[in-house]
């Protein structure tokens, strides 16, 4: 049975409060927040099954999920393809998230959201926290930062900003991120190209999904999250690390942001602290820690 709108308006989940409708269900955050709230009942929307640029379609959705949680892991992530569709990123990024919000409210429902470091202009020297002023330099960046401000318009939001993906689990066929492609690069023993000067707090997937029912069921304060592993790292020296934990001679190539032609601007530092998080009753492990769980549970 569903929620009952207003049962709970103010406290955490709780199993038997009601589904929990995830959008976005097959990306590589998607599937493993669709394992994570397995534990309760759990509504899964790809883009075949429901198209959230459709604001009613949108509506219906959630109407007929009376979800106690909306989650969306949605996302239009092409960053370089923005840059000449932006109207497309527009469409997923941003107003598709004020239809899932307004939704959300009318259900009753707590809103979760996904966002990233890309609205920062990675000029930085230390890691970002949520009170730094978002600078974006791309159109991706644009869209995911007029996201946020409409999903945290929700009454009931969590925004947490992620970065730097990975944790496909086996078998995965969908899209990869740069560290999957380091360690598949190693493994088959391919030269891997690595960016010695962009500075990344790298975050595994299924701790992100763990974060995120942390911070629902807690009934932590609503508002703005940076969700990523501890610590932060260039790209060379995390291949340097996937390679140590492999037990490969590695191929690597460095090369340098300025060697590259991209559509888009990417931050060249662009680690985001994880601090509040922990204050909020969640400390995340090292990304070298997570990185070591995966490898173990893939390889």
């Amino acid at each position: 049975m569903g929620l009952q709108t207003n049962t709970n308006p103010g406290g955490a989940l709780a199993p038997g409060d009601g589904a929990v409708l995830i959008v976005g269900a097959h990306g590589q955050l998607g599937a493993r927040l669709v394992e994570t709230f397995a534990d309760h009942s759990v509504v899964a929307h790809t883009r075949q099954s429901l198209d959230i640029t459709d604001p009613a379609a949108v509506a219906r959705a959630v109407a007929a999920a009376s979800p106690a949680v909306v989650i969306n892991a949605a996302a239009f992530n092409d960053v370089d393809g923005a840059e000449s569709r932006p109207t497309d990123a527009l469409a997923v990024n941003a107003m598709a998230v004020r239809s899932l919000v307004r939704a959300a409210d009318t259900a009753g429902a707590i809103f979760v959201h996904y966002s990233t470091d890309f609205v920062f202009s990675g000029d930085a020297t230390e890691p970002y926290d949520e009170r730094d002023e978002p600078t974006p330099r791309s159109a991706y960046a644009v869209s995911k930062l007029l996201g946020e401000w409409l999903a945290l318009e929700a009454v009931r939001p969590y925004v947490l900003r992620v970065e730097s993906l990975f944790g496909s689990p086996r078998g995965w066929t969908g899209r990869r991120g740069s560290l999957d492609g380091i360690v598949d690069g190693m493994l088959a023993g391919r030269e891997v190209r690595v960016f010695t000067d962009r500075v990344v707090s790298p975050s595994y997937t299924p701790d992100i999904a763990v974060a995120t029912k942390h911070l629902l069921t807690s009934g932590a304060a609503h508002g703005l999250y940076h969700c990523v592993n501890s610590g932060h790292v260039t790209w060379h020296d995390a291949a340097v690390e996937v390679a140590r934990q492999l037990g490969v001679v590695p191929r690597l190539v460095p090369m340098t942001m300025d060697q590259v032609t991209l559509a888009a601007a990417r931050p060249r530092y662009c680690a985001l602290s994880n601090r509040k998080l922990a204050e909020a009753g969640f400390p995340m492990r090292t990304w070298q820690d997570a990185l070591a769980h995966w490898l173990a549970a893939t390889r």
